[in-house]
Parts: C-alpha cells; structure tokens; sequence
C-alpha cells in the first residue's frame, strides 16, 4: 500500500549518523531524503481530521512543537508551521529536488545557531491614590503632578526600549524586532550556542540599563523566525 499525506516537521541535510526519531501526532516519524536534504515526516496524518477535533487538534500542535524541539537538539534543522503537508511522495521529493540548494545553504547559515526571545514588559509606577478629601485645589494641583509624573515615566521608558533596539541590533544584526503591542515587545535573536554564556552577560547589562522594563530572556529554541 502506497503512503500518502507526508505531514512535514522540518528539513535538514540528510544526516551521516542515525537521528532518534521520535513519535509524531500519532506514530513515530521518518526521515525522506534527495539531493542533499531530508524531510522529517509522518505519513498518513489527516489535517482535515484534526481540524475537526479540537482536542485532538490541540494535541496535534503540542506533537508538532516537541518533534521539532527534539530534532533540534540534535541537528541544524528548518522548523516547518503547523499543518505543512505533501499528498504524496512524489511531491515531497519534487519540492526537495528543487529547493535543495537554498535548504542546504539556509542550514548552513543557521549551523550551530538557535533563537532566543528577549522580552520587555513595561513595568507601571507606583504611586499613592488620591482622594478628593484632600481638599479642592490641592487636589487638582495633586492629580495634575501624577498625570505629569505619569507622562515623565512613559516617556523615559520608550527612551530606554529605543536604546536598547539600537545596542541590540548593533550587536545582533539579524535581530527581529517586535515593537510594543498592548503589555509587552519582544526581540527574536540568532545566536551561536557556543555565544550563550556571553548573551547571559549581556543580558544582565540589558536588565540594568532598562530599570523601567522587566526583561525576560527565553531558553534556546529552534529558529522558527529566521528561515
């Protein structure tokens, strides 16, 4: 019986040594290789399925992301979205035939690399309430000072995200910058895993130059934003 429906984690250069291959969404995955470069697959795997499920769905994704995480922590890999899928063999191996060369050199950039997230949440000022038992004047003159004190914040914690984007992706220029949305930002690096004692360094640097932000430094992940 011939397989079909390759649901695809990642591509790497197809490996000289034997990769643990682990359980996929719902039997253990397998490695198809051409030209250079090898599919992490599991076939057989229904999206239409899934996407009628949410349990199943949700369980679908975490499978998706382990996988990923797993092969990652023993190969340069390209980490794929949720839900890429090839009907049939034939297809996978004519997308690796013809986009073999950009893989291969795309993994050669990313060698020994992983992405960390740094993110910023704004922290909030503190400060006393005020209650109109304090009188009428002062406390309009009260409220008015807060509103001001309020403003100063802001505008020196905007100044402190701005300098800290420019020292970053003077030291990072691959860095991708997510600029504040609602209660955080975030900025993705690229950074060779032999470089993580230093980004911890450089990391506590970051922490007291932004008194007004907590910072948040992510733990090595494959480099789902820079394929």
């Amino acid at each position: 019986m011939e397989l079909s429906n390759f649901y695809t984690y990642a591509f790497l250069e197809t490996p000289a040594t034997v990769l643990e291959l682990p359980v996929g969404i719902g039997v253990s995955v397998l490695l198809i290789s051409h030209a250079g470069v090898s599919a992490l697959v599991e076939p057989e795997v229904s999206l239409e399925s899934l996407q009628n499920d949410d349990e199943r769905l949700i369980q679908a994704v975490l499978s998706h992301d382990r996988v990923i995480c797993e092969l990652f922590r023993q190969t340069t890999i390209l980490p794929l979205r949720f839900g890429t899928s090839f009907v049939s063999k034939e297809s996978l191996l004519t997308h690796l035939e013809f986009h073999a060369e950009e893989y291969l050199e795309k993994l050669r950039q990313l060698n020994g690399k992983a992405e960390y997230m740094l993110k910023f949440i704004p922290r909030t000022l503190d400060e006393p309430v005020i209650t109109p038992e304090a009188g009428g004047r002062q406390y309009f003159l009260a409220k008015k000072q807060r509103y001001q004190t309020q403003q100063d914040f802001q505008i020196a914690q905007t100044a402190q995200w701005d300098r800290a984007v420019h020292l970053i992706t003077q030291i990072y220029k691959s860095a991708i910058v997510v600029q504040p949305q609602g209660e955080e930002a975030r900025i993705y690096l690229l950074v060779s895993r032999q470089d993580e004692p230093l980004l911890a360094e450089q990391f506590l640097a970051w922490q007291k130059a932004c008194s007004r932000w907590e910072l948040q430094l992510g733990e090595a992940l494959p480099p789902y934003h820079f394929i």
